[in-house]
């Protein structure tokens, strides 16, 4: 083989393995926020088909409905606490911070923070849907067809 072409041959060899390298890297420190979004019942019980649940200090992506009269606000801070709810198991949110303006009882939100409890999230983040015909597609799946009657019912029952 020719000593230039042998030279190229390891050059690009050299490149190939490098960006394998970096993407494989790339694609483990991923590995962790993969499956970020969760439903209340999923914290509570684990994911359908692997019963993952998330670990405590783990950042999360949360979304539900908010319980009617669920929610509590410190009259001395910005913090607040609500309840979250599928069609399951109920979580409780506390967050410190001005909440969006289409922030309200009975409506679907994404929340981001850190499971500190079993059930209770420390949010760093609260997004509100932008109308009101908008629900994220995540809490609809996990919703399903009858969402608000679902969400109705476990309001009234607790």
């Amino acid at each position: 083989m020719n000593p230039r072409r042998k030279k190229r041959l390891v050059i690009v060899s050299s490149v190939l393995i490098g960006l394998g390298a970096v993407a494989g890297l790339v694609l483990y420190a991923l590995s962790q926020n993969i499956d970020l979004y969760y439903t209340p019942t999923e914290i509570v019980q684990g994911k359908k088909d692997s019963g993952l649940k998330p670990n405590l200090g783990q950042r999360i992506r949360v979304g539900g409905m908010v319980v009617a009269g669920s929610v509590k606000r410190d009259p001395n801070s910005l913090k607040v606490s609500f309840e979250l709810v599928d069609v399951g198991p109920k979580i409780t949110v506390q967050y410190d911070g001005l909440l969006p303006d289409l922030f309200r009882e009975g409506q679907g939100i994404v929340t981001n923070g850190v499971l500190v409890a079993g059930t209770l999230l420390e949010a760093s983040e609260v997004l509100a849907k932008h109308d009101e015909n908008y629900m994220p597609k995540e809490i609809a799946d996990s919703l399903g067809k009858d969402y608000k009657k679902a969400v109705e019912q476990k309001a009234a029952g607790n």
